[in-house]
């Protein structure tokens, strides 16, 4: 994969087809990277290619994507990444299709520059449902992996920034307010379990004011894939 590298960060992306981009959070929660994507029930990278230019990446400390940790890093560590790899890749305007995690990047992504976002397909996000914990142990099970691998890595640097991840509501990236505020067409493929509760997709759907929420969609990924390209296809930029 192709990298864009500034100072100690080195992200790895990859690029596929030609037309109006479309930039892809994985799922995979702290890991989320590219590869992902081959085992959603659709797989926007083959769906996506034939009509836009669809960039996957891999998350900075996930796949082989790498960048410092700090006590100070948040959601706005990732969505500067987002917005710095678009600006190398000369990239004013995209459409955003987010995964799990990728809900989260998506609505940081929107909260922070919207009028770069055309549109956007939030898949299964996360959410708050009961579930803190969870989500605290799929973020240190990420982080024993970091540990092991930078020695000088403290546990106080890691809650610190677990907390600024994880201790927030909704869709933890986001409040309410935000989600409320987002007038771009939203696609919201409707999550059913753990990490990615149905309370959730449901709120989003009812608070966005362009928001179109299906729900049964796991079943028939090839029509999925279709329903998603062509919603992408109805809101690109003439």
């Amino acid at each position: 994969m192709p990298q864009f590298q500034q100072g100690t960060l080195d992200l790895h992306y990859e690029c596929y087809g030609e037309g109006f981009p479309v930039l892809l959070f994985a799922p995979g929660g702290m890991r989320s990277a590219a590869g992902f994507w081959e085992s959603s029930p659709w797989n926007p990278i083959e769906v996506l290619q034939e009509n836009f230019r669809v960039i996957a990446m891999d998350q900075r400390n996930a796949g082989t994507s790498h960048g410092p940790i700090t006590a100070d890093d948040s959601w706005d560590t990732y969505t500067q990444d987002h917005l710095d790899l678009l600006d190398y890749l000369e990239i004013d305007q995209c459409h955003l299709v987010g995964g799990c995690i990728g809900g989260a990047f998506s609505f940081n992504f929107l909260r922070r520059s919207p009028e770069r976002v055309a549109a956007a397909v939030i898949q299964q996000s996360i959410g708050l449902d009961n579930n803190r914990q969870a989500f605290y142990e799929m973020f240190d099970g990420w982080a024993d992996d970091q540990k092991t691998a930078r020695p000088a890595l403290t546990s106080a640097i890691l809650s610190s920034f677990r907390s600024n991840l994880y201790d927030h509501d909704f869709v933890f990236s986001a409040t309410e307010a935000d989600v409320q505020a987002c007038v771009q067409p939203l696609l919201v493929l409707m999550g059913q379990d753990l990490y990615h509760p149905e309370s959730v997709s449901r709120k989003i759907a009812a608070l966005a004011p362009n928001a179109t929420l299906i729900d049964a969609w796991k079943d028939d990924g090839p029509s999925t894939g279709e329903l998603a390209k062509n919603f992408l296809l109805q809101h690109s930029p003439v």
